[in-house]
């Protein structure tokens, strides 16, 4: 007991005796100071006392699926930067292969009584996945709010970048180029981004071949994979679901002897880090990471706050930004 007291108390920065009074319900504490208290006894994974586990942690539960993507790593930072200025602790859950499952998170954020989730990209966004592990948390009326996709029927509100925008000034960037043969590298077909953006680029296009449609999972080798059966299919110009799968893509066309982007036009979708310093310089479609990470928690916060937070999706714009890896089509 003494150390758990003086752990927590190094923790928020006060005596022990005010860590004492706060445990046993007695008076003389600011508010402030006693949820500061309660948080650091979730942070330690302390269990709080019988007659204070009824209240909901200051804890928010950010799932990402990965950190090698730099984009995850973008909007943990915005999302829990946002959290901190509400007073809010983000409990940052990362799947890894093998590892914990996005269910075994919910149940362990669950058991600390976190007052909230924000799922940054996960099952929630491919259509067959297994969704049980969200309907646990509708059921237990925890607040969430849903980073680029959607589940119906359960009530969530979300986040995302407008995927039919973002094709939408990828293709005419390469059209204008002078590219006919254009090309696409997605991710599964359940994958729900993926599909909003293949149903725009067939609605630009009018007539999208379903050879120069290549999925990939999201990684540079997928990426190189999917690209290198587009390349060898005619496509002079490739859209890629996001930044890494575009590097894939150039690393391929290299790979085959053609140049980047004298023979073959790349472009990427997210913006992530580091893209302007890549050889060439990636062009690609930034999500506005900043707007949609303080969206999601004012989002969240409202929801926390006990405010009626209607189930809707809300739709932000993205931007292209023209690098070195596009140019206009070769000359055969």
């Amino acid at each position: 007991m003494t150390r758990r007291l003086a752990e927590v108390a190094k923790k928020v920065g006060v005596s022990e005796a005010t860590v004492s009074r706060v445990l046993n319900g007695k008076p003389g504490v600011s508010e402030a100071t006693r949820q500061a208290v309660l948080t650091a006894l979730d942070v330690l994974g302390y269990e709080r006392p019988t007659q204070l586990r009824g209240e909901r942690a200051r804890l928010v539960g950010l799932v990402l699926p990965e950190l090698q993507n730099p984009i995850f790593p973008a909007f943990a930072e915005v999302i829990g930067g946002a959290l901190a200025q509400l007073g809010l602790t983000p409990v940052l859950c990362t799947q890894t292969k093998g590892g914990v499952s996005e269910a075994d998170y919910v149940e362990l954020l669950l058991q600390q009584q976190v007052s909230g989730v924000v799922f940054a990209g996960g099952l929630y966004a491919q259509a067959d996945a297994p969704h049980d592990h969200y309907r646990l948390l509708a059921e237990r009326n925890i607040p969430v709010v849903l980073v680029n996709a959607a589940i119906e029927h359960l009530g969530f509100p979300g986040v995302s970048c407008d995927d039919a925008v973002a094709v939408e000034q990828a293709w005419r960037h390469l059209a204008s180029l002078g590219h006919e043969r254009i090309g696409l590298v997605l991710g599964p077909g359940d994958h729900v981004p993926s599909a909003r953006k293949l149903a725009a680029a067939r609605g630009i296009s009018g007539d999208l071949p379903e050879e120069f449609v290549a999925r990939a999972m999201f990684s540079l080798e997928g990426g190189h994979a999917a690209a290198s059966r587009l390349i060898d299919r005619g496509v002079t110009g490739i859209i890629c679901a996001s930044d890494p799968l575009a590097l894939g893509a150039i690393r391929a066309a290299r790979r085959k002897g053609y140049d980047v982007p004298g023979r073959i036009s790349v472009v990427g979708y997210d913006d992530s880090a580091f893209m302007n310093c890549t050889e060439p310089p990636l062009t690609t479609v930034r999500q506005p990471i900043e707007a949609m990470g303080r969206a999601a928690v004012e989002l969240l916060n409202a929801r926390i706050g006990g405010t009626a937070v209607p189930a809707e999706e809300l739709l932000f714009e993205p931007e292209l930004v023209v690098r070195g890896s596009t140019a206009q089509a070769p000359r055969d």
